[in-house]
C-alpha cells in the first residue's frame, strides 16, 4: 500500500462545506441559518457599536440589487470604489449579481481611476463621498458621459449623484409592491462577473475575469481547511478591493455566519481590538511583526533581565511567569484572538513559532488574483512555519521544469483558476497552458507535499508589508518624458529596513536636456537636478509605497533583448553599481 504524504492525509480530514453555487446562492443560505445573528458590527458617528443582521444584509442587497436593475444595469460593468464599508459590501455584492463587478483601488490617482473605468466601459460607480465626488469634478475623463454616479455617504440626489440610501428605499419599495426581478436573476456560475484589474496604468493593466464559481469554490476550499465558525469576530483591515481581503475576510466570514467589523485605520487598531475583541485577524506579515515587536518592547520593560540577543524575550520567560505573560499579551489583543491569516509576502518562521507560543495560530498561505486566490495554506490540521501550506481542496499545484535541486515556476489547477484576462488574449494564452495557470513565481514541494516560494519571475517587486509595485507602470511615468530616453525601475533590499523599495535606472536624452537647460554641454550635476525634478513630480502621483526612493543616471543605452526589449536581468542590474545615496 502506498504510503500517504502529509497533503494526501489532509485530504481525509477536510471540514465539509456546505455548496453554494453563486452569491446570491450564499447569501440566500446564510440569511436563512443565520437570519437574526449579526453579519456586522459596526460603528455609528458618535461611536457606538451597533449589529446589522444576516436577515438585514440580504435585504439590503436585495433592495440595492432592484434599483440597479431599475437603472437598467442588468449585465453591465459596475465599478465600486471606497474604504472598507458595509456600503462597499452590499454594492460589490448587489453589482455582481446584477453585472460584472468592478473592485478598483481607493488610492489610485484619478487619472488611473478614470483609465480604469474607461477600459472596463464601466456604466455606474459606486463609491464614497470622497471619490463620487472627485470624478464627478473630473468627469471629463471619463469617455462614457452616460456613467451613473452612486454616493454610499449622501442621503440625497444631487444633479452629479444619486443616493445610495434613496436606492435602498427605492428598491425596498419596489420589492414590497411585488417586483421580484432581483431574486429571480439567474446566475451562470461559470461567467464573468468580477473584473479585477493588476496594476495602475492602462498599458500595463491586465483585468483578471473570475466568476461567481471560481470565487465560491475558493471559499468552500479555504472553509474546508480553515473553518470560520459562526462565533468568530473578524476584524477587517486590509483593503477590501484585494482578493485576499474580499475573498477570504468577507466573503468566506458571510459563508460561514460570522461577523465582521472594520478597522478606523491603522492608527486606532489597538483600540478598535479592543472595541471588537476579535478571534480571527487577516494580515500582511509587516503588521504582524510590528505587532509582535511592541509586544516585546513592552515586555522587555517590564523583564529586561530576559532580553538576550538574537532571540525574541517570549520565548526566555519560565515557567509559571510565561503564563502570566501570555494572558497579558493575549488580553492586549483583546482577549480572543486564536487565528491569524497571513497572505501577501513572506513571514519570518521564528514569528509563527512565538505566536504559537502566546497561544495564537499564525497560518500563512500562498494566493494569487488570478486563483481568486488561495492556493495553498497552513491549516487547522498542520502547520509548518517555513512553508507556505499544502494543497487547498479541489486544488493541484506541481513545479513545472524543475532544476536538479526541486526549484521551478510554481503551476496551479483547479475551480479558482481565472477564465483569463480581459480582452488580452495573448496574455491568457501566455498563463493558462493545458489547463494549468503558470504563476510566475518560484517554488518547490517537499516529499510531504509542503510548498515553498523561492522567488518571483515575474517582474513584480513585493514589499514587505504584501503591496505589489509593477516596474512597467513607474516605467511609463518616466518615459513619457522627453528628456528621458529609456528607463528600467526594480526593487532593491534595504537590510537597515528590511525591506525593498524602488530604484530606477535612468538613461537621459542628452540632446533634449540640452535644449531644455540652454546649455551645449550640460554637468552631471544639472543632469541629476533635472531628473531628480522628473522623479519628484511622479511621486506626487503615486502611493507613498510606490515611490521611486532612489536612481542612477546611465551614460549609455541598456542591453537588449533582439526584439529592442531591455533585458531585465544580468548587466542592466548590477547592484554595485548604484549610489544608493543619491536619493530623490
Amino acid at each position: 500500500m502506498k504510503n500517504l504524504n502529509l497533503a494526501d492525509k489532509l485530504r481525509k480530514k477536510y471540514h465539509k462545506a456546505p455548496y453554494v453555487s453563486d452569491f446570491k446562492d450564499l447569501l440566500v443560505r446564510s440569511a436563512t441559518k443565520y437570519e437574526n445573528r449579526y453579519a456586522f458590527r459596526l460603528k455609528d458617528s458618535v461611536g457606538s457599536i451597533y449589529g446589522i443582521t444576516y436577515r438585514q444584509l440580504k435585504e439590503d442587497v436585495f433592495s440595492l440589487g432592484t434599483a440597479l436593475l431599475h437603472l437598467q444595469l442588468q449585465n453591465q460593468k459596475i465599478a465600486v470604489i471606497g474604504k472598507n464599508s458595509y456600503s462597499w459590501v452590499i454594492s460589490y455584492l448587489a453589482a455582481s449579481i446584477v453585472g460584472i463587478v468592478v473592485p478598483i483601488d481607493k488610492e489610485l490617482h484619478v487619472d488611473d481611476i478614470s483609465n480604469f473605468l474607461n477600459l472596463s466601459d464601466a456604466q455606474a460607480v459606486l463609491g464614497d463621498d470622497h471619490h463620487i465626488k472627485l470624478l464627478t469634478e473630473n468627469k471629463d475623463k471619463i469617455k462614457n458621459k452616460n456613467t451613473i454616479y452612486i454616493n454610499f455617504n449622501s442621503e440625497k440626489d444631487t444633479s452629479d449623484y444619486k443616493s445610495l440610501s434613496l436606492l435602498k428605499s427605492f428598491g425596498a419599495e419596489q420589492i414590497e409592491e411585488g417586483n421580484h426581478s432581483f431574486e429571480q436573476i439567474q446566475i451562470n456560475p461559470d461567467e464573468m462577473h468580477i473584473l479585477l484589474f493588476t496594476s495602475g496604468t492602462t498599458g500595463n493593466a491586465k483585468g483578471v475575469c473570475l466568476s461567481h464559481k471560481n470565487i465560491c469554490s475558493n471559499i468552500m476550499s479555504t472553509y474546508g481547511i480553515v473553518k470560520v465558525k459562526r462565533n468568530d469576530q473578524v476584524l477587517s483591515v486590509l483593503p477590501i478591493h484585494h482578493t485576499y481581503e474580499c475573498t477570504l475576510g468577507c466573503l468566506l466570514v458571510l459563508y460561514s455566519g460570522a461577523c465582521i467589523s472594520y478597522c478606523e485605520g491603522l492608527r486606532y487598531i489597538n483600540q478598535n481590538i479592543q472595541e471588537f475583541k476579535p478571534t480571527i485577524f487577516l494580515c500582511v506579515p509587516l503588521l504582524l511583526e510590528k505587532m509582535y515587536k511592541k509586544i516585546e518592547t513592552t515586555v522587555a520593560k517590564s523583564l529586561p533581565k530576559y532580553e538576550k540577543e538574537g532571540t525574541h524575550i517570549i520565548d526566555n520567560i519560565p515557567f509559571p511567569l510565561s503564563l502570566i505573560v501570555k494572558t497579558k499579551v493575549r488580553n492586549s489583543l483583546g482577549g480572543r484572538i486564536r487565528a491569524f491569516i497571513v497572505g501577501a509576502a513572506p513571514l519570518n518562521p521564528s514569528y509563527v513559532n512565538s505566536y504559537k507560543k502566546l497561544g495564537m495560530k499564525a497560518l500563512q498561505g500562498y494566493g494569487l488574483t488570478e486563483c481568486s486566490p488561495l492556493v495553498a495554506g497552513n491549516n487547522d490540521f498542520y502547520i509548518k512555519s517555513d512553508s507556505v501550506g499544502l494543497p487547498i481542496p479541489n486544488v493541484e499545484y506541481k513545479i513545472d521544469h524543475p532544476n536538479d535541486a526541486g526549484e521551478g515556476e510554481i503551476i496551479v489547477k483547479g475551480p479558482n483558476v481565472m477564465l483569463g484576462y480581459y480582452q488580452n488574449e495573448e496574455e491568457t494564452n501566455k498563463v493558462l497552458k493545458d489547463g494549468w495557470f503558470h504563476t510566475g513565481d518560484l517554488g518547490k514541494i517537499d516529499q510531504d507535499g509542503w510548498l515553498y516560494i523561492t522567488g518571483r519571475c515575474k517582474t513584480v517587486i513585493v514589499t514587505k508589508n504584501g503591496k505589489n509595485i509593477y516596474p512597467e507602470e513607474l516605467e511609463q511615468y518616466l518615459n513619457e518624458s522627453p528628456l528621458i530616453s529609456e528607463s528600467l525601475v526594480t526593487g532593491l533590499n534595504d537590510k537597515e529596513a528590511d525591506d525593498t523599495y524602488v530604484n530606477a535606472q535612468i538613461f537621459p536624452n542628452i540632446d533634449a536636456i540640452k535644449e531644455y537647460l540652454k546649455v551645449s554641454v550640460p554637468q552631471k550635476a544639472e543632469i541629476r537636478a533635472v531628473i531628480a525634478d522628473i522623479v519628484a513630480s511622479i511621486n506626487k502621483r503615486l502611493p507613498n509605497y510606490k515611490h521611486i526612493k532612489s536612481f542612477k543616471i546611465k551614460d549609455s543605452e541598456f542591453e537588449k533583448t533582439t526584439t529592442q526589449k531591455i533585458k531585465r536581468y544580468g548587466k542592466n542590474v548590477n547592484v554595485q553599481d548604484i549610489d544608493q545615496d543619491q536619493n530623490s
